[in-house]
């Protein structure tokens, strides 16, 4: 079974742009417009790993972080921040909300499945070639 990856984004392109990547290495993607949506899509499709937009409309990724923290079945759950507040004080403070880590945006197209995957116990990662010649 492919590993399913979870990206919650409210920018479409964005949104579309990151699941061509992740599909492209052969990830199963699921994805959610606003963390409310990416909560129920969640709880019925538990995946492998949920990238996450910090600022949408309705339930924001801090707020989203913290729900899947106290349920115990999320708990364990790899959730990567995608943003673009890159400062110290902005790492510490998704990293403080429960996050794994996180991704600058904008997503540089030719490091970002790279940077999932570091996020990915290896054998989930895919096993398709990169560009470079090395493998993901």
């Amino acid at each position: 079974m492919a590993t399913r990856i979870l990206v919650i984004e409210d920018n479409p392109e964005s949104l579309e742009l990151m699941t061509y990547l992740l599909r492209a290495y052969g990830y199963a993607t699921l994805s959610a417009a606003d963390g409310e949506e990416g909560l129920k899509t969640v709880k019925n499709q538990v995946p492998d790993l949920v990238l996450c937009d910090l600022q949408m409309p309705a339930m924001d990724g801090y707020e989203l972080a913290r729900t899947f923290r106290q349920d115990p079945r999320l708990a364990q759950l790899p959730l990567v921040a995608v943003t673009a507040s890159a400062m110290k004080v902005d790492r510490e403070k998704v990293m403080a909300a429960g996050f794994s880590g996180y991704i600058i945006k904008p997503i540089d197209v030719k490091e970002f499945v790279g940077e999932v995957e570091a996020f990915l116990a290896p054998e989930r990662r895919s096993s398709k070639k990169r560009a470079n010649g090395a493998s993901a």
